[in-house]
């Protein structure tokens, strides 16, 4: 059986200020180094064959802070990157919804319905293709044992609609995928099992 344990990157500068990263980058805040922090803590006697990590900076620095001193073998995936929003990205949400309210609100409300063409952005179903191949060649590298994947909201959120099956007006079904949360899914070559979805207690101790 495989163990997938899954994460996304601690909290950054523009998630604090609300603004749209994708394929940019910003900061981790200190609450988010100190949340990947205590992450690590909590999988310190887990034996990982080995972690993958998107190619962003934010996503390989919280994997670094997991990662600590253990001798695990760090791989990145180019395809667990986050989606591509064009021209939102770097933008606030006030400043998006100056000229793209409406499909701003589509992605957030009815993805199925969202059109990428207007702010030259990454097209979803296109996006969701290169995350499904990215976790199918990870499955197939790792037959047994655990792993650990560190990347992004949205791509989580691809990775649980492969898992089981999500059609794509409801990716953004709860539970909500917080930064550093952890999600563990057990495969048994067949069938993908929750074990848990966006879990957060490592990080009460700091009130998030």
């Amino acid at each position: 059986m495989l163990e997938i344990y899954i994460t996304r990157h601690g909290a950054t500068e523009w998630n604090m200020e609300n603004r749209l990263q994708g394929s940019l980058n910003s900061e981790l805040t200190e609450s988010g180094i100190c949340n990947a922090v205590l992450l690590g803590k909590r999988l310190s006697d887990i034996k990982f064959n080995v972690i993958y990590s998107s190619p962003s900076k934010r996503a390989l620095e919280t994997a670094g802070l997991i990662k600590a001193d253990k001798a695990i073998q760090l791989k990145i995936v180019d395809d667990l990157n986050e989606i591509s929003f064009g021209d939102w990205e770097g933008k606030t949400q006030e400043e998006i919804e100056e000229d793209f309210q409406a499909e701003y609100a589509n992605f957030w409300n009815k993805p199925h319905q969202y059109n990428h063409l207007g702010h030259n952005a990454e097209d979803l179903k296109t996006f969701k293709q290169r995350v499904d191949q990215a976790m199918n060649q990870i499955i197939e590298e790792n037959k047994n044992g655990r792993i650990l994947i560190v990347t992004h909201g949205v791509v989580i959120r691809a990775i649980m609609s492969l898992f089981w099956d999500i059609p794509t007006e409801k990716m953004w079904d709860p539970p909500m995928i917080l930064g550093t949360s952890l999600t563990i899914v057990n495969y048994d070559g067949k069938q993908f099992k929750k074990v848990m979805l966006g879990d957060t207690s490592h990080m009460e101790s700091l009130g998030d």
